[in-house]
């Protein structure tokens, strides 16, 4: 099986939400089902559908979470000693040398399922990361993207 490389946050998170599901909402549709019984015929008795429905997406969320959390490589970028090189996990301040008015744009190179561009959170596996693995401070990258090539100068690299 393939380790699929994870920050320590994610790993974190996922763990969070997964304590979540086994100990709080599995409960509430457990007791939701028993309660919707209690009210007689099931054929006809739509709360008991819907929890029925509940029960099974939580289900498949939790076998979801287990998968990810088992085939997971966790990589805490703060134990690395910093050398300036863009990692997975690292943060990298970047400076578009195309688009004068552009401002520096702030990335986190982070896991398929973590990725979030409102958080400024990049998967490893997007065009601008793969580009930037491996570069240093002030190095320029060419990054191909659908719209073009983009030019960046990596102003910064943070292990945060």
């Amino acid at each position: 099986m393939n380790r699929v490389p994870m920050t320590a946050q994610g790993a974190a998170a996922l763990q969070a939400e997964l304590e979540e599901l086994k100990k709080v909402t599995r409960p509430k549709i457990v007791a939701a089902i028993a309660e919707a019984r209690e009210h007689g015929d099931l054929k006809e008795n739509a709360e008991y559908h819907a929890a029925r429905e509940q029960q099974g997406f939580v289900e498949g969320r939790i076998q979801d979470i287990e998968a990810k959390l088992s085939n997971a490589q966790v990589i805490d970028v703060k134990t690395i000693t910093n050398n300036g090189k863009v990692i997975f996990g690292a943060t990298v301040i970047l400076i578009n040398l195309d688009d004068s008015k552009a401002d520096e744009v702030q990335y986190q190179i982070v896991g398929d399922d973590e990725a979030n561009l409102k958080e400024g959170k990049i998967s490893i596996n997007s065009p601008i990361a793969r580009g930037l693995i491996g570069k240093e401070e002030g190095d320029i990258a060419n990054i191909q993207t659908p719209g073009g090539t983009v030019e960046y100068e990596i102003a910064e690299v943070l292990y945060l």
